[in-house]
């Protein structure tokens, strides 16, 4: 399996088409183009490729210097578990570390977890400091 990594925002309804294979676009309901600035947004980029079939994701918003936040790591199913998700994990991390980034956390998909885990990251404790705004405020 030849895959090629490339660090652009990838064209936006084959992200659209990747982005669908989570499920989480039944709560968001956003559309390519909405995903595309989304993407063009974020701070760091990476997207695997195989035989230019976009197959993996994940991006990194951050402020350059204290804080990053990883979202959208997204494999697709039937490349789930070849190490296509490490990989792009670590070059998004690679990148937050060349910059110095000193609080990188993510946004963790349920029942990923141990993935996250087995690549250095934890669980923040009950009482650690962060919320989210409630969908009916």
């Amino acid at each position: 399996m030849t895959i090629s990594i490339e660090t652009q925002p990838p064209e936006p309804r084959s992200y659209h088409e990747l982005f669908e294979t989570t499920g989480w676009n039944a709560e968001y309901c956003a559309t390519p183009e909405e995903l595309d600035l989304a993407n063009r947004s974020s701070w760091y980029v990476v997207a695997a490729y195989a035989a230019e079939r976009l197959v993996a994701f994940g991006r990194v918003v951050s402020d350059g210097v204290l804080h990053a936040m990883i979202f959208d790591m997204i494999v697709r199913p039937e490349y789930q578990r070849t190490g296509l998700g490490s990989q792009v994990l670590s070059k998004l991390l690679a990148r937050c570390r060349e910059a110095r980034i000193r609080d990188v956390q993510l946004f963790c998909a349920r029942g990923k977890t141990a993935f996250y885990l087995r690549h250095g990251f934890e669980a923040r404790p009950d009482d650690a400091p962060g919320m989210q705004l409630r969908k009916d405020a």
